[in-house]
């Protein structure tokens, strides 16, 4: 029987492809509108979008979910399930209703923690050492839908989101693929979700400033999980600077302070220890490692500071 499947970023192609290769028949792909991008402003196609017209499948992208064509489109498919990955917006009760086997959902957590649009980048940032993804039946609220499959990830210290994430989105094609198939044979018994839910909004671009009078542990799991967007930054005088690896490390200093700026070092002073800047990226230059970035400055150390 024919699928719909909703999906927008990177992290929904893996779960489209195992559909693909599974000899699923996905009828429809459902993504949000092309956007422009770059400092060229050039108007892009979401990564699903160019998988799914790659295999010639039919793509809708419309403005508005509440659209009574829309619903016919859906309607004319007759699919068993829709299955949504990341779409990016809330299904409503008519959509919802059109599949004769539900709606199953692609979650990047294990819920009923981190619901919401930035489970992974959330996971980073608490220091979250195991994580994971749900398949789930939607209802209308926010991944508030009973449990099919879970399935555990150990976050490593080397993860960044975009690294989780795309480790994430290959473990969610797998479960998907599973979850179907014990659906179809009656072997999954849909489970509420139990214990206090824990929320993932958006990120937003003014987050990514840097509070130095957090722990050196905190900033470590705060670089990672705000790295590639929207990166953790700070100012050097009135030069924005983003710091994109770093690493904590025994010591003490002010916060913000550069302590070490020399041997191809860059340490700075956090509430809790120092943090060891490994790689970052000046202001309308390219991202460099920290030897690179102390060796073309004189910096003074024990004076100047980021803020």
């Amino acid at each position: 029987m024919a699928l719909i499947f909703f999906g927008t970023p990177l992290f929904a192609v893996s779960s489209l492809k195992a559909l693909l290769y599974g000899k699923e028949d996905v009828s429809l792909v459902v993504t949000r509108p092309d956007r422009v991008k770059g400092r060229g402003h050039v108007l892009s196609a979401p990564p699903v979008k160019e998988l799914a017209l790659a295999h010639n499948i039919k793509v809708a992208q419309p403005v508005k979910i509440r659209d009574e064509a829309f619903y016919r489109e859906l309607q004319m498919v007759r699919p068993e399930f829709l299955i949504v990955v990341a779409y990016g917006r809330l299904l409503p009760r008519e959509v919802l209703a059109i599949p004769s086997s539900g709606c199953i959902n692609v979650h990047g957590s294990l819920l009923p923690r981190y619901r919401g649009a930035a489970p992974i980048q959330r996971a980073l940032i608490n220091g979250e050492h195991v994580t994971g993804v749900t398949t789930m039946l939607m209802d209308e609220g926010m991944d508030t839908g009973d449990i099919l499959l879970k399935a555990e990830l150990e976050v490593r210290d080397d993860d960044t989101s975009e690294s989780l994430s795309e480790k994430l989105s290959e473990l969610g094609a797998a479960t998907l693929l599973e979850t179907l198939g014990r659906i179809r044979e009656g072997g999954i018994k849909r489970q509420p979700q139990t214990g206090g839910p824990s929320y993932a909004p958006p990120l937003t671009k003014e987050e990514g400033r840097i509070n130095w009078s957090r722990s050196a542990e905190e900033l470590f799991n705060f670089v990672r999980g705000m790295y590639p967007w929207p990166s953790a930054f700070c100012y050097l005088t009135t030069e924005r600077i983003k710091i994109t690896k770093a690493r904590p490390c025994d010591g003490a200093a002010e916060a913000g302070l550069i302590v070490k700026a020399s041997g191809g070092e860059l340490l700075v002073g956090t509430g809790k220890g120092l943090l060891a800047v490994e790689e970052l990226q000046p202001e309308g230059k390219k991202i460099m490692p920290a030897r690179a970035f102390v060796a073309g400055r004189k910096l003074e150390e024990g004076r100047e500071r980021f803020s």
